[in-house]
Parts: structure tokens; sequence; C-alpha cells
């Protein structure tokens, strides 16, 4: 009996093992390679913090006029607009008229609650999300938790550094992607069985971030 139980034991563990990989090697597969070019315009644009490259398409995506205002969520409480405006002096005027930064998110859950409230608060409900491609699988999955009357069309950010088609080869990215897909994981099955959602948002305090830091 108790040998039965200890191979039924290795096998669940094997089967679990077997099923985590096979299920990273489908979410790095699904990541976009490349930069999709927007066409439909919608009301609001969110980009979270964690890479400049975020910030700067997301502003060119608003200056483009896809989207009537911008929200940037998750900035360090030390970070004013002004700092992030001289990432793209050329778009000042649209700085000034026409995008939100978001002081409270701390997290992507945070950053999910965050964008729910400015979109509510405007009347936005078709959002694009700009984020890393990696990080847009999990973004997505909490906004739709945190906003489920919500649109969310992607917009994943392909950094030239980040080789998805030979992650293998490289230790950094092989970590960066295997911790997102954890991560992931967590976030939809702490949503699929109703489990209370960790620390939403809470004022900027746990420790510096600025806009060009990974998250």
């Amino acid at each position: 009996m108790l040998r039965l139980a200890r191979n039924l034991t290795i096998t669940a563990c094997l089967l679990a093992g077997c099923a985590l990989v096979g299920g990273f090697m489908l979410f790095v597969q699904s990541l976009a390679r490349s930069e999709p070019i927007p066409v439909n315009r919608v009301e609001g644009i969110v980009a979270l913090t964690g890479g400049s490259e975020r910030i700067s398409d997301a502003v060119d995506l608003l200056a483009r006029g896809k989207g009537d205002r911008l929200l940037i969520t998750g900035v360090n409480g030390k970070t004013t607009k002004e700092e992030i405006a001289r990432q793209r002096p050329d778009l000042r005027s649209v700085f000034d008229c026409c995008v939100d930064l978001d002081y409270q998110a701390l997290n992507t859950v945070g950053n999910a609650v965050q964008t729910r409230n400015w979109a509510r608060r405007h009347g936005f409900r078709r959002l694009l999300v700009v984020t890393s491609t990696y990080h847009m699988p999990r973004t997505l999955a909490e906004l739709g938790h945190a906003m489920p009357e919500g649109e969310f069309l992607p917009h994943p950010v392909v950094a030239d550094r980040l080789d998805l088609d030979g992650w293998w080869r490289e230790p950094g990215t092989m970590k960066l992607l295997a911790l997102e897909y954890v991560k992931f994981v967590a976030a939809v099955t702490r949503i699929g069985v109703g489990a209370p959602d960790p620390e939403r948002a809470t004022t900027a305090s746990g420790g510096p971030r600025t806009v060009s830091a990974l998250r």
C-alpha cells in the first residue's frame, strides 16, 4: 500500500513537472516577437512602468491619435511628469494635455486596479495596453479580473536585447521568462479559484522604482 502511494506520488509529481515545462514552452512561444501596428482607435492608453521603451511607445501612440488620454501606472513617487517628459521633448505638448501619472500601484495587481479606476473615471472601456511582451499575458489577466467590462488591446513592447527565439542561450533571459511564467500561473490560478487578491495598491513607499526598471 505504501509502495502504491509512493508510486502514485512520484507519478503525479512527474506529470505536474511535465505540465509546467510544457506550459512554459507554450508561454514563451506565444509571446509576440515584433510590435504590432495599431489600426483601430481606442478611448484610453495605459502604459505600465518597467522599461523606457514602454513609455516612449505609449506616448507615440497617443501623439498619433490612437487614444484620448494616456495613463502611466506604477510611477515612482519621486518621479515627476517633467522628468518623464524629458524622454520625449518633441512631444511635450502631449504630456501637458493628455498624460496622467499613477503613483499608487506597486505591482501588476495594483496597476490593474488603478487602470480600472482611471478608466471608469473617464468613462473609458476600450483600452490599448502597453507593456513588455513577456509581461503582457499576466497584465491582461489582471486587467480582465479587475475590470471585466473592459476591452483590452495588447501592444507588446519587444526590447532589442531580448532574444525570445534563443532564450535558452542566455541565462538572464531564461531566468526572466521563467519567473514571469511562474507569476503568470500564480495569477491565473488565484483568479480562477477566487482567492483573495494580494495587496492591490498602496502608497509608493515599497522601495525605489523608476520608469526604466524591469518589472
